[in-house]
Parts: structure tokens; sequence; C-alpha cells
């Protein structure tokens, strides 16, 4: 299990805790920055995937500072509910979803991905972005997601991938573990950050693995939309 801190005594869950926490006020800079603002296509495209499902009431897990949360009000639900375990993050997106008069659509709560509050078949579709390789118990907290899911609901989850061609592979390997630690490093001032970031994704189960771990948990259709030459991936799942 890859973990921020490595000297640190505390399990995966609190260290990311931790970590989001002390770069919340840099993260949406860094994540549009780094990316070249490529993650906000992406997350236009995954809302897309839902547009013909029509959801009325979404979850958006790990929802950070509220990006894929404000992105899903495209396809005009009754509700978006989002859940992190990052308090500092969730302020940040309670500040932005505030300015822009959002609140009656959107609510934030503090919430633990792998034990979430709501009860079973809650939500119409179920959101996550850049979150599922922070779970301490990836398979736990997937089974939590096909819970809350009411029968006949979609998953889409959004995720970093690794490239697998020459020459992408290489210049984004040289990128995501030169270039992309030391500049996350300079802003945020978290020495641990933005090398936690490319480790949590070269270790993690990407493709085929994460669609079978999917499936394990319930899900049926699974399939893989890979983006950017494999950088990202969409994965749909149908409870």
């Amino acid at each position: 299990m890859v973990n921020p801190y490595k000297d640190l005594d505390k399990g995966k869950k609190a260290q990311v805790a931790l970590m989001f926490n002390n770069i919340a006020r840099k993260y949406d800079f860094l994540n549009h920055f780094l990316s070249l603002g490529i993650d906000k296509l992406w997350r236009k495209k995954a809302i897309k995937l839902l547009r013909s499902h029509q959801p009325k009431r979404m979850l958006d897990i790990a929802t950070g500072t509220g990006d894929f949360a404000i992105a899903a009000l495209k396809l005009n639900p009754d509700s978006v509910v989002g859940i992190d375990i990052s308090t500092e993050m969730l302020a940040v997106g309670r500040e932005k979803i505030a300015k822009k008069g959002l609140e009656n659509k959107i609510q934030l709560f503090e919430g633990d991905s792998e034990n979430i509050r709501f009860d079973n078949n809650s939500f119409d579709a179920i959101t996550v972005a850049f979150g599922v390789r922070n779970f301490e118990n990836l398979e736990k907290g997937i089974s939590e997601m096909y819970r809350v899911l009411d029968k006949g609901g979609k998953l889409v989850v959004l995720e970093f991938s690794k490239p697998r061609k020459f020459p992408i592979k290489q210049i984004y390997n040289f990128y995501f573990f030169k270039i992309l630690p030391f500049c996350g490093r300079i802003v945020s001032k978290d020495m641990s950050a933005y090398t936690y970031l490319p480790e949590s994704v070269e270790n993690f189960p990407d493709g085929d693995k994460f669609l079978e771990i999917c499936k394990s948990c319930g899900f049926n259709t699974v399939k893989e939309q890979r983006l950017s030459f494999g950088i990202a991936s969409i994965y749909i799942g149908t409870k």
C-alpha cells in the first residue's frame, strides 16, 4: 500500500485526509496547471456519459473542492451530494459553491467513501474523479458505492491510468515522476503530496484489473474508455 507520508505512523485514510488538508488552498490551481487544463475536458466527457441516464439523485465520492459535483449540474439533477474525508477541501468547495449560488443544488458533507452514510438504493448515479486510488480498501469502497446506488443506476469513475505505447509512456513517466513532483512541492509546500500522486497512480490496478474489481463487487456491463493516449480512463458500471 502506497501512503503519502512514509515516516508517519497512521493508516492510509488518515494520511490522505491530512495530505489534502495541507494542500487544499492550492489544489485547484495545481490540478488545472499541472494537467494543462485537460482535467476539465475529462470531467466533461465523464458527465456526458450520464446524459442518456438522466439521473436526478447524484452522489459525488471524494468530491474534494466540488469540481465534479458542479460539472454534474449540466445533467439537471434535482440534487448532488458530495462527500470527502478532507475538511479543508470541503471548506474550499463550499466557498466555491456559495460564490456560484448553487447551495440549493449541491450539498457537501464530511464522509468516508468506505462507510457511506446513506441508505441502500439512495442514488441514480455516482461519480468519482481521481479518488478511488486513494481508498484504503478499494473493494470496500466499490462495494459501498454499489450498495447506495439504485437498481439500474450508473457508476462513473474518472482516474489516472498508465500509458502503454511509445513515446507517450516515456514522456508521461518523465513528466509525472520528475516535473510534476518538483512543481507540486514548490507551490503546495507539501514535500510528499505530489510524490505520492505518481506513486499511487503507478500502484493503482487500472484497466481490466479495475473492471474485474467492479464486477466482483456486483457491477455489470462494466467498460473502460481511455483518454488522452491512456493518461486517464473513464470506467462505467451499472447496477
